[in-house]
Protein backbone atom coordinates (compact mmCIF):
# COMPACT_ATOMS: atom_id res chain seq x y z
CA UNK A 1 0.00 0.00 0.00
CA UNK A 2 1.70 3.45 -1.04
CA UNK A 3 2.73 5.93 1.60
CA UNK A 4 3.23 9.68 0.12
CA UNK A 5 4.06 12.73 1.91
CA UNK A 6 5.16 15.71 0.30
CA UNK A 7 7.33 17.48 2.32
CA UNK A 8 7.98 20.84 3.54
CA UNK A 9 7.43 24.55 3.41
CA UNK A 10 9.72 26.37 0.16
CA UNK A 11 9.69 29.95 -0.69
CA UNK A 12 11.13 30.21 -3.76
CA UNK A 13 11.78 32.95 -6.55
CA UNK A 14 14.37 35.53 -7.44
CA UNK A 15 14.91 37.62 -4.11
CA UNK A 16 13.14 35.11 -2.36
CA UNK A 17 16.53 35.58 0.47
CA UNK A 18 14.78 39.16 1.64
CA UNK A 19 12.54 36.74 3.68
CA UNK A 20 15.00 35.31 5.80
CA UNK A 21 14.64 37.21 8.81
CA UNK A 22 11.42 36.55 9.17
CA UNK A 23 11.82 32.94 8.35
CA UNK A 24 13.77 32.45 11.33
CA UNK A 25 11.21 34.49 13.51
CA UNK A 26 8.38 32.23 12.44
CA UNK A 27 10.65 29.16 13.49
CA UNK A 28 11.64 30.75 16.66
CA UNK A 29 15.70 30.74 15.64
CA UNK A 30 17.18 33.40 17.72
CA UNK A 31 20.71 32.35 17.75
CA UNK A 32 21.35 30.89 14.63
CA UNK A 33 24.30 28.59 13.70
CA UNK A 34 25.41 28.91 9.90
CA UNK A 35 26.99 26.04 8.32
CA UNK A 36 28.67 26.85 4.55
CA UNK A 37 32.04 26.25 2.96
CA UNK A 38 35.42 27.81 1.75
CA UNK A 39 33.85 28.78 -1.70
CA UNK A 40 30.97 30.01 -0.29
CA UNK A 41 32.12 32.02 1.71
CA UNK A 42 35.05 33.53 -0.52
CA UNK A 43 32.41 34.44 -3.41
CA UNK A 44 30.45 36.73 -0.85
CA UNK A 45 27.20 34.41 -0.76
CA UNK A 46 27.91 34.41 2.94
CA UNK A 47 27.93 37.87 3.47
CA UNK A 48 24.60 38.12 1.61
CA UNK A 49 22.97 35.78 3.56
CA UNK A 50 24.00 37.26 6.84
CA UNK A 51 23.43 40.71 5.41
CA UNK A 52 19.73 39.35 4.83
CA UNK A 53 19.44 37.90 7.94
CA UNK A 54 20.19 41.16 10.02
CA UNK A 55 21.69 39.70 13.18
CA UNK A 56 24.81 38.55 13.55
CA UNK A 57 24.93 34.72 14.19
CA UNK A 58 26.05 32.72 16.87
CA UNK A 59 28.12 30.99 15.31
CA UNK A 60 29.41 29.85 12.01
CA UNK A 61 31.36 26.83 10.56
CA UNK A 62 32.74 27.35 7.04
CA UNK A 63 34.98 24.38 6.84
CA UNK A 64 32.92 21.67 5.49
CA UNK A 65 34.15 19.82 2.97
CA UNK A 66 33.07 17.78 -0.66
CA UNK A 67 30.79 14.74 0.43
CA UNK A 68 30.62 15.62 4.20
CA UNK A 69 32.33 13.69 6.99
CA UNK A 70 30.91 12.41 10.49
CA UNK A 71 34.01 13.12 11.84
CA UNK A 72 33.76 17.41 10.67
CA UNK A 73 30.12 16.94 11.65
CA UNK A 74 30.97 16.31 15.20
CA UNK A 75 33.62 19.16 15.56
CA UNK A 76 30.49 21.22 14.40
CA UNK A 77 28.30 20.02 16.77
CA UNK A 78 30.43 20.53 19.89
CA UNK A 79 30.61 24.59 18.38
CA UNK A 80 27.26 24.71 18.06
CA UNK A 81 26.82 23.53 21.92
CA UNK A 82 29.51 25.58 22.88
CA UNK A 83 27.90 28.85 21.43
CA UNK A 84 24.02 28.22 22.50
CA UNK A 85 23.05 28.06 19.32
CA UNK A 86 18.72 27.52 18.78
CA UNK A 87 18.53 26.56 14.96
CA UNK A 88 20.47 26.34 11.93
CA UNK A 89 20.98 27.80 8.57
CA UNK A 90 22.37 25.56 5.86
CA UNK A 91 23.94 27.86 3.27
CA UNK A 92 25.50 26.05 -0.07
CA UNK A 93 25.55 22.59 -2.44
CA UNK A 94 24.12 19.28 -1.05
CA UNK A 95 27.15 19.26 1.23
CA UNK A 96 26.59 22.19 3.12
CA UNK A 97 22.67 21.02 3.67
CA UNK A 98 23.87 17.38 4.31
CA UNK A 99 26.45 18.45 7.22
CA UNK A 100 24.13 20.83 8.57
CA UNK A 101 21.64 17.98 9.05
CA UNK A 102 24.48 15.60 9.98
CA UNK A 103 24.31 18.66 13.25
CA UNK A 104 21.33 18.85 14.12
CA UNK A 105 20.79 15.12 14.54
CA UNK A 106 24.81 15.21 16.04
CA UNK A 107 23.65 18.13 18.61
CA UNK A 108 20.31 16.23 19.60
CA UNK A 109 20.62 12.48 19.28
CA UNK A 110 23.63 10.14 20.34
CA UNK A 111 26.87 9.45 18.57
CA UNK A 112 27.94 7.56 16.04
CA UNK A 113 25.70 8.43 13.25
CA UNK A 114 26.22 4.67 11.94
CA UNK A 115 22.92 4.01 14.12
CA UNK A 116 20.68 6.31 12.11
CA UNK A 117 21.58 4.84 8.79
CA UNK A 118 18.67 3.77 6.74
CA UNK A 119 19.53 0.67 5.58
CA UNK A 120 19.53 -0.95 9.04
CA UNK A 121 16.90 0.59 10.34
CA UNK A 122 17.66 3.81 11.71
CA UNK A 123 14.91 5.90 10.36
CA UNK A 124 12.78 4.97 13.58
CA UNK A 125 15.46 6.38 16.13
CA UNK A 126 15.73 9.59 14.74
CA UNK A 127 13.57 12.17 16.21
CA UNK A 128 13.23 16.02 15.96
CA UNK A 129 16.60 17.65 15.40
CA UNK A 130 16.73 22.10 15.46
CA UNK A 131 14.77 23.92 13.12
CA UNK A 132 16.78 23.94 9.76
CA UNK A 133 16.93 26.77 7.13
CA UNK A 134 17.90 25.18 4.06
CA UNK A 135 19.12 27.88 1.17
CA UNK A 136 20.93 26.34 -1.78
CA UNK A 137 23.30 28.19 -3.95
CA UNK A 138 23.54 25.43 -6.53
CA UNK A 139 20.88 23.67 -8.60
CA UNK A 140 21.50 19.67 -8.12
CA UNK A 141 21.02 17.71 -4.62
CA UNK A 142 17.91 19.27 -3.68
CA UNK A 143 18.90 18.50 -0.26
CA UNK A 144 16.80 21.68 0.95
CA UNK A 145 13.40 19.63 1.11
CA UNK A 146 14.75 15.84 0.71
CA UNK A 147 13.92 13.46 3.63
CA UNK A 148 17.67 12.49 3.61
CA UNK A 149 21.42 13.18 4.44
CA UNK A 150 24.49 11.41 2.43
CA UNK A 151 27.31 11.68 4.71
CA UNK A 152 31.11 9.48 5.13
CA UNK A 153 30.62 8.02 8.36
CA UNK A 154 33.89 7.56 10.55
CA UNK A 155 33.17 3.13 9.64
CA UNK A 156 34.28 4.36 6.13
CA UNK A 157 30.71 3.78 4.66
CA UNK A 158 29.18 6.40 2.59
CA UNK A 159 25.66 6.61 4.20
CA UNK A 160 22.16 7.89 3.51
CA UNK A 161 20.34 8.69 6.43
CA UNK A 162 16.73 9.32 6.04
CA UNK A 163 13.73 10.61 8.34
CA UNK A 164 11.07 12.88 7.96
CA UNK A 165 12.49 14.83 10.89
CA UNK A 166 15.53 15.71 8.74
CA UNK A 167 13.30 17.72 6.14
CA UNK A 168 14.29 21.65 6.71
CA UNK A 169 11.46 23.27 8.31
CA UNK A 170 12.22 25.60 5.55
CA UNK A 171 14.04 25.74 2.00
CA UNK A 172 14.49 29.59 0.74
CA UNK A 173 15.05 28.62 -2.92
CA UNK A 174 16.62 31.87 -4.53
CA UNK A 175 18.00 31.34 -7.93
CA UNK A 176 20.06 34.36 -7.77
CA UNK A 177 22.22 33.05 -5.72
CA UNK A 178 23.30 30.55 -8.51
CA UNK A 179 24.04 33.31 -11.18
CA UNK A 180 27.92 33.43 -10.51
CA UNK A 181 28.19 29.30 -10.43
CA UNK A 182 30.74 28.17 -12.99
CA UNK A 183 30.09 26.17 -16.16
CA UNK A 184 31.73 23.18 -15.13
CA UNK A 185 30.17 22.99 -11.61
CA UNK A 186 26.59 24.42 -13.03
CA UNK A 187 26.72 21.26 -15.50
CA UNK A 188 27.82 18.58 -12.53
CA UNK A 189 25.35 19.98 -10.32
CA UNK A 190 22.54 20.17 -13.44
CA UNK A 191 23.08 16.27 -14.41
CA UNK A 192 22.83 15.38 -9.92
CA UNK A 193 19.19 17.20 -10.71
CA UNK A 194 18.46 15.35 -13.93
CA UNK A 195 19.98 11.76 -12.84
CA UNK A 196 17.30 12.50 -9.56
CA UNK A 197 14.41 12.97 -11.96
CA UNK A 198 14.92 10.10 -13.82
CA UNK A 199 16.04 7.66 -11.05
CA UNK A 200 12.95 8.55 -9.44
CA UNK A 201 11.00 8.08 -12.49
CA UNK A 202 12.01 4.33 -12.94
CA UNK A 203 11.95 3.37 -9.07
CA UNK A 204 9.55 0.64 -8.76
CA UNK A 205 7.67 2.05 -5.86
CA UNK A 206 4.18 3.66 -6.31
CA UNK A 207 3.85 7.42 -6.24
CA UNK A 208 2.11 9.01 -9.31
CA UNK A 209 2.36 12.40 -7.58
CA UNK A 210 6.54 12.00 -7.15
CA UNK A 211 6.46 10.33 -10.74
CA UNK A 212 4.97 13.23 -12.16
CA UNK A 213 7.17 16.00 -10.67
CA UNK A 214 10.16 13.45 -11.81
CA UNK A 215 8.88 13.96 -15.37
CA UNK A 216 8.62 17.58 -14.87
CA UNK A 217 11.86 18.32 -14.00
CA UNK A 218 13.69 16.17 -16.65
CA UNK A 219 10.85 17.71 -18.82
CA UNK A 220 12.99 21.22 -17.83
CA UNK A 221 16.32 20.12 -17.32
CA UNK A 222 16.71 18.47 -20.87
CA UNK A 223 13.41 18.83 -22.54
CA UNK A 224 13.13 22.51 -22.68
CA UNK A 225 17.28 22.91 -22.39
CA UNK A 226 17.30 24.78 -19.58
CA UNK A 227 20.56 22.64 -17.97
CA UNK A 228 22.08 23.46 -21.24
CA UNK A 229 20.91 27.18 -21.62
CA UNK A 230 22.18 27.51 -17.93
CA UNK A 231 25.98 26.10 -18.90
CA UNK A 232 26.11 28.61 -21.81
CA UNK A 233 25.11 31.90 -20.38
CA UNK A 234 25.39 31.14 -16.44
CA UNK A 235 23.87 34.97 -15.80
CA UNK A 236 20.72 33.78 -17.96
CA UNK A 237 18.12 34.22 -15.06
CA UNK A 238 15.35 32.01 -16.31
CA UNK A 239 17.72 29.52 -16.98
CA UNK A 240 18.61 29.54 -13.57
CA UNK A 241 15.26 29.61 -12.27
CA UNK A 242 14.17 26.31 -14.10
CA UNK A 243 17.45 24.79 -13.02
CA UNK A 244 16.98 25.60 -9.68
CA UNK A 245 12.90 24.29 -9.89
CA UNK A 246 14.57 20.90 -11.59
CA UNK A 247 16.78 20.39 -8.25
CA UNK A 248 13.83 20.85 -6.05
CA UNK A 249 11.67 18.54 -8.29
CA UNK A 250 14.79 15.75 -8.18
CA UNK A 251 14.46 15.78 -4.35
CA UNK A 252 10.54 15.62 -4.42
CA UNK A 253 10.62 12.88 -6.47
CA UNK A 254 13.10 10.50 -4.65
CA UNK A 255 11.09 10.18 -1.96
CA UNK A 256 10.04 7.25 -4.62
CA UNK A 257 13.45 6.08 -4.19
CA UNK A 258 16.70 6.27 -6.72
CA UNK A 259 18.48 3.41 -8.03
CA UNK A 260 21.87 2.08 -9.04
CA UNK A 261 23.17 5.35 -10.18
CA UNK A 262 23.34 6.43 -7.35
CA UNK A 263 24.08 3.33 -5.39
CA UNK A 264 27.74 2.97 -7.68
CA UNK A 265 28.08 7.04 -6.98
CA UNK A 266 27.46 6.75 -3.21
CA UNK A 267 30.10 3.52 -3.49
CA UNK A 268 32.93 5.85 -5.62
CA UNK A 269 31.94 8.74 -3.43
CA UNK A 270 33.07 7.54 -0.12
CA UNK A 271 37.16 7.38 -1.96
CA UNK A 272 38.11 10.64 0.57
CA UNK A 273 41.38 10.47 -1.44
CA UNK A 274 39.66 10.76 -5.32
CA UNK A 275 37.63 13.65 -4.21
CA UNK A 276 35.13 12.99 -6.84
CA UNK A 277 32.25 14.99 -7.67
CA UNK A 278 28.73 13.32 -6.64
CA UNK A 279 27.30 14.82 -9.73
CA UNK A 280 29.54 14.27 -12.14
CA UNK A 281 29.94 10.29 -11.39
CA UNK A 282 25.94 10.38 -11.61
CA UNK A 283 26.18 12.03 -14.95
CA UNK A 284 29.47 9.31 -16.30
CA UNK A 285 27.09 6.21 -14.95
CA UNK A 286 23.25 7.61 -15.83
CA UNK A 287 23.88 5.90 -19.61
CA UNK A 288 25.26 2.78 -18.42
CA UNK A 289 22.58 2.36 -16.05
CA UNK A 290 19.61 2.86 -18.40
CA UNK A 291 21.36 0.50 -20.99
CA UNK A 292 21.20 -1.99 -18.19
CA UNK A 293 17.75 -1.13 -17.31
CA UNK A 294 16.16 -1.22 -21.06
CA UNK A 295 13.27 -3.19 -21.27
CA UNK A 296 12.77 -3.03 -17.57
CA UNK A 297 10.30 -0.32 -17.56
CA UNK A 298 9.27 0.33 -21.24
CA UNK A 299 6.12 2.98 -20.44
CA UNK A 300 8.47 4.40 -18.40
CA UNK A 301 11.14 4.91 -20.82
CA UNK A 302 8.53 6.03 -23.43
CA UNK A 303 7.06 8.89 -21.53
CA UNK A 304 10.91 9.96 -20.37
CA UNK A 305 11.63 10.26 -24.37
CA UNK A 306 8.46 12.41 -24.33
CA UNK A 307 9.02 14.69 -21.89
CA UNK A 308 12.71 14.74 -23.17
CA UNK A 309 11.92 16.02 -26.47
CA UNK A 310 13.39 12.78 -28.33
CA UNK A 311 11.92 10.46 -30.64
CA UNK A 312 9.93 7.79 -30.34
CA UNK A 313 12.08 4.73 -30.05
CA UNK A 314 15.28 7.50 -29.65
CA UNK A 315 18.14 5.58 -27.22
CA UNK A 316 17.95 7.41 -23.75
CA UNK A 317 21.43 6.47 -22.87
CA UNK A 318 22.33 7.72 -26.41
CA UNK A 319 21.09 10.74 -25.36
CA UNK A 320 22.38 11.23 -21.96
CA UNK A 321 25.97 10.30 -23.31
CA UNK A 322 25.36 13.26 -25.67
CA UNK A 323 24.51 15.63 -23.35
CA UNK A 324 27.35 15.14 -21.31
CA UNK A 325 29.70 15.32 -24.15
CA UNK A 326 27.78 19.00 -24.71
CA UNK A 327 28.26 19.75 -21.54
CA UNK A 328 31.74 19.39 -20.51
CA UNK A 329 31.40 16.37 -18.47
CA UNK A 330 34.02 13.37 -18.46
CA UNK A 331 33.48 10.52 -20.56
CA UNK A 332 34.89 8.10 -18.43
CA UNK A 333 35.43 7.18 -14.71
CA UNK A 334 39.04 6.82 -15.76
CA UNK A 335 39.02 10.37 -16.84
CA UNK A 336 37.83 10.74 -13.33
CA UNK A 337 40.52 9.23 -11.49
CA UNK A 338 39.12 5.95 -11.01
CA UNK A 339 40.66 2.61 -11.93
CA UNK A 340 40.14 -0.81 -12.28
CA UNK A 341 41.70 -1.53 -8.56
CA UNK A 342 38.48 0.60 -7.25
CA UNK A 343 36.41 -2.13 -9.20
CA UNK A 344 35.71 -4.47 -6.13
CA UNK A 345 35.22 -2.02 -3.57
CA UNK A 346 33.08 0.05 -4.83
CA UNK A 347 30.91 -3.31 -6.21
CA UNK A 348 30.81 -4.25 -2.24
CA UNK A 349 29.48 -0.99 -1.19
CA UNK A 350 27.10 -0.42 -4.24
CA UNK A 351 25.43 -3.52 -3.18
CA UNK A 352 25.05 -2.61 0.74
CA UNK A 353 23.31 0.99 -0.55
CA UNK A 354 20.18 2.16 0.11
CA UNK A 355 19.60 3.32 -3.83
CA UNK A 356 20.83 -0.37 -4.80
CA UNK A 357 16.91 -1.35 -3.93
CA UNK A 358 15.30 1.19 -5.90
CA UNK A 359 16.21 -0.59 -9.53
CA UNK A 360 13.68 -1.07 -12.02
CA UNK A 361 15.42 -4.56 -12.52
CA UNK A 362 17.52 -6.12 -9.89
CA UNK A 363 21.22 -6.03 -10.21
CA UNK A 364 23.97 -8.28 -9.25
CA UNK A 365 27.75 -7.96 -8.18
CA UNK A 366 28.29 -8.93 -11.71
CA UNK A 367 26.49 -6.66 -13.36
CA UNK A 368 27.19 -3.29 -11.47
CA UNK A 369 31.17 -4.77 -12.15
CA UNK A 370 30.49 -4.75 -15.83
CA UNK A 371 28.59 -1.35 -15.53
CA UNK A 372 31.60 -0.11 -13.99
CA UNK A 373 34.05 -1.86 -16.26
CA UNK A 374 32.14 -0.07 -19.07
CA UNK A 375 31.68 3.20 -17.36
CA UNK A 376 35.73 2.74 -16.58
CA UNK A 377 36.22 3.09 -20.63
Amino acid sequence: MPVMTFLTTCIFDSGALKQLPNVAKSLGITRPFIVTDPGIKAAGLMAKVEDALGMAPAGVFADTVPNPLESQAKLAAEAYKECGADGLIAVGGGSSMDHAKAIGLLVSHPDPLETYAAISGGAKKIKKIPPLIAIPTTAGTGSEVSVGTVVILENGRKETIVSPNLIPATAICDPDLTLGLPAGLTAATGMDALTHCIEAVLAPAINPPAEGIGYDGAYRAFGEGWLKKAVQDGSDPDARWNMMMASYEGALAFVKGLGGVHALSHAAGRLKDKKLHHGTLNAVFLPHILRFHEGAADAKYARLRQVMGLKEGADLADAIAKLNEDLGIPPTLKEMGLGMEDAEGIVEYALKDLAHFGNPKPMSADDYAKVYETALG
